[in-house]
Order: C-alpha cells, then sequence, then structure tokens
C-alpha cells in the first residue's frame, strides 16, 4: 500500500548562503531548479573572478616567462565595443624604432597570445639586424578568429589605439590573419601602418615568399653550386598566401612539390592552379622524403618528435619561430639536415614594408635587389656554421646579437 509523502517546508537560508534573496518556499521541483541555478551562477562568476586574477597574474610576472627576454614595452589593451582584445611588445630598439607585423589568431588564452607576441617580437628584432634595415623588434597580436571576428570598427579601433599609445616607436603591417585591404583601412586611423598598396608598392607577402624563395637558391648555390630547382622535389606546408606563391615559384622553376593545407578551400584553389601539385594530409607533410621542407604555416611546427620523422636535406620557410626550441636546432645540425633560420629567410616583407620610410620614399627597385640578395646572408651563415661547426640557428642568432647588441641609439 502507497503512503503519501507531504512536501516538507525547508528553509533557503539552510541551504543557500544567499538566503536574503529569497522567503521560505515548499521545496519542490521549481525551488530545486532554482536553487540549482544560482549555484551555477555562482560557480560561473568564481571562474570568471578567477580566470581575471590569472589573466592579470600571469602579465604581472611577466618577466618570469621563458618567452621574456628582456623586453622593453609589452602591453595589453581591449575596446568592449568592437571585441578587440590585443597585445603589442617591442623588445629592442638599439638600431632604431620598432616595426613589426600585427597577427589575428584565435589564441585559446591570453596567456598564449602574450608568450606568441614575446616570440614574435624578439625574433623580429633578430630579423631587423640581419636583413641590414635600421628599426627594432616590435610585434602586435589580436586575439581573435579573422574569419568570423574581424570588422573594420575592430582594425580601426585597433590601429586607433596604437596611435595614440606608440605613434613613434612603432609602426605595423600585415601577418598571418590581416591582409593588404585590412591594413588599408587601419591606415585611415593612423598614419604609422605601412605596407599599404599603392603605385608600384610590391606586396608584404609576395616579398617575403621572394625572400624564400631566394634563399632557397641560396642554399642550393652553396651546397651544389648551382641553383637549378628542376626535378628537385619540395614539400610546402600551409598554402597561405606564402605557401601559395612559394608553390607557384617552385613549379615554375620546374621542381617537383607536394603541399599540405587544412583549409579545403584553399586545397581546391591550389589543385586548380598548380595540375601537377601532390596534396597530402597536414599530419604527415614532414615526413615526406623530399630536397627541401618548406614550413609556411604557424610557428613551432619542428618539435623533438617531428624532427625524428623529418626525410629531407634542408629547411627553408616562410613560418615564423619554426623551432620549438634552440635544442631542436642542435638536433637538426647532427641529424646533417641544413635548417636555414626562418627570420632570415622570411625577412623579403620586412623589406619591402620598412623602405616606405627611406629617405625619398619607396623604391620598388631597391626591395627587389635586397630582397634578392638575401642568399648572400644565408650563405655566410652556413659558412660560419660549417667552419665553426655549430648550429646555423645559434649562428645566425650570433650574428644578428654581434650587430644589435653593439649599436645604441643616441
Amino acid at each position: 500500500m502507497l503512503g503519501s509523502f507531504p512536501i516538507t517546508s525547508v528553509s533557503w537560508s539552510e541551504l543557500f548562503p544567499f538566503s536574503f534573496l529569497f522567503i521560505s518556499i515548499p521545496f519542490s521541483f521549481l525551488s530545486f531548479s532554482l536553487f540549482l541555478f544560482f549555484v551555477i551562477l555562482l560557480y560561473l562568476i568564481l571562474l570568471s573572478r578567477f580566470l581575471f586574477m590569472k589573466r592579470h597574474a600571469c602579465i604581472a610576472n611577466i618577466e618570469k616567462l621563458p618567452e621574456f627576454d628582456d623586453h622593453k614595452l609589452v602591453s595589453f589593451f581591449a575596446d568592449r565595443k568592437t571585441g578587440l582584445r590585443a597585445f603589442v611588445a617591442i623588445h629592442n630598439d638599439n638600431l632604431g624604432p620598432a616595426t613589426g607585423g600585427t597577427r589575428m589568431w584565435a589564441y585559446a588564452t591570453e596567456a598564449d597570445a602574450l608568450c606568441d607576441v614575446l616570440n614574435l617580437s624578439r625574433a623580429m628584432t633578430y630579423k631587423c639586424a640581419l636583413a641590414g634595415v635600421h628599426y627594432g623588434g616590435g610585434k602586435g597580436v589580436i586575439i581573435g578568429n579573422s574569419e568570423t571576428m574581424k570588422t573594420p570598427a575592430l582594425l580601426f579601433a585597433y590601429a586607433g589605439l596604437l596611435y595614440s599609445g606608440f605613434k613613434d616607436i612603432f609602426s605595423t603591417g600585415t601577418d598571418v590573419g590581416l591582409t593588404d585591404d585590412d591594413v588599408k583601412i587601419m591606415s585611415a586611423a593612423n598614419p604609422h601602418i605601412i605596407g599599404v598598396l599603392h603605385g608600384d608598392k610590391l606586396s608584404t607577402s609576395d616579398m617575403a615568399t621572394l625572400g624564400v624563395f631566394s634563399s632557397i637558391l641560396g642554399v642550393f648555390e652553396e651546397a651544389y653550386r648551382d641553383h637549378d630547382l628542376s626535378g628537385k622535389t619540395f614539400a610546402v606546408k600551409g598554402l597561405g598566401k606564402t605557401g601559395m606563391e612559394l608553390v607557384r615559384f617552385l613549379t615554375e622553376a620546374g621542381a617537383h612539390v607536394v603541399a599540405a593545407e587544412i583549409n579545403k578551400k584553399k586545397v581546391a584553389l591550389a589543385r586548380k592552379q598548380f595540375p601537377t601539385l601532390r596534396v597530402v594530409s597536414p599530419a604527415i607533410i614532414h615526413k615526406q622524403k623530399v630536397d627541401v621542407y618548406c614550413p609556411c604555416a604557424l610557428g613551432g611546427d619542428i618539435t623533438s618528435k617531428t624532427v625524428r620523422e623529418l626525410r629531407c636535406r634542408f629547411i627553408v620557410g616562410s613560418a615564423n619561430n619554426q623551432l620549438a626550441s634552440t635544442i631542436v636546432g642542435a638536433t637538426l645540425h647532427k641529424k646533417g639536415i641544413l635548417y636555414v633560420p626562418d627570420y632570415v629567410a622570411n625577412a623579403g616583407g620586412l623589406i619591402n614594408v620598412v623602405d616606405e620610410l627611406e629617405k625619398g620614399g619607396y623604391r620598388s627597385d631597391r626591395v627587389l635587389t635586397r630582397v634578392k640578395n638575401i642568399k648572400r646572408t644565408i650563405r655566410k651563415i652556413i659558412a660560419r656554421s660549417q667552419k665553426e661547426k655549430q648550429p646555423t640557428n645559434l649562428i645566425a642568432d650570433r650574428m644578428a646579437e654581434e650587430i644589435f647588441s653593439k649599436k645604441r641609439r643616441t
């Protein structure tokens, strides 16, 4: 026989600390749902507070981060109206005002974005030194998916905030996630935006690619005393602006190219433009048996794991910070794989954008000459590496430090 069970009256003060918000009501499904709702709300408030404190703790303890290398300035700023969140970092300005592109990427956390901007700005210092330009290293990163979050209002807000806080000490242009059209929008709010296409101005990404191609020629000249690429094999990871253009350079030179890209639309476009192109999964592109592996996507591609799987003789690509650590560079050296330091190979974009700051203005012929001469720097690095029996990444760093550490702006 089933009995009846009366609904027991329970005071919220006994179950929930926010008793002042409620009156004593019968404990039913409805009241339990309300209780659960406020528990979840409290949890979300506490979680938000925790993440807020964690972010500020990360920024407050920035000097303890391994990516921090005596940076001169690091700044975080935001614009709630447009959803802008961004970091700007200036690593060193011994050679002149800092310069470096702005990247837009969907970082998992602000801490990830901070570490990236520190690495990228440091690399710019070294890149400027070996590129022979009179500027220091800086970088900007915007947190967000460039496919879904990028708007003219966000770009305008970013450029405006840069101008108000960094107008004479930092100039910027395109990087991953930003296009030539984007910098044109930004230039309306900030005259220190560089790389805006006009007249005979060459594309920044095209010049970055030309620098990589010139580096490849330098490698072959040093290794074989010949720069004929016909019949040589290349694996290109990433078919973005520079990756796609590099495939064009290589195929026109008679090389055989295999590529990988996560974006299906870009793969379809590449296959249409280059019928002989072979496409494989990004997970195995580095395992291909080729003469040259060309990382043209994001950084950290060559790790202690992937380095064991490489089947190439040379590594030359446009991606920034390709080595996960300096130890990986040493491993490549021991394996007999010649690595061209990324910040030297991809300096063509930098050379192009800062030329407009030269006295007398921009000259495309001067840019092309300087970009093609990157291969001379590559050959010097290789020769010194062989003479001192040291990895090329350490040799390049040493050569750059000899330049920017000695010179101080007056």
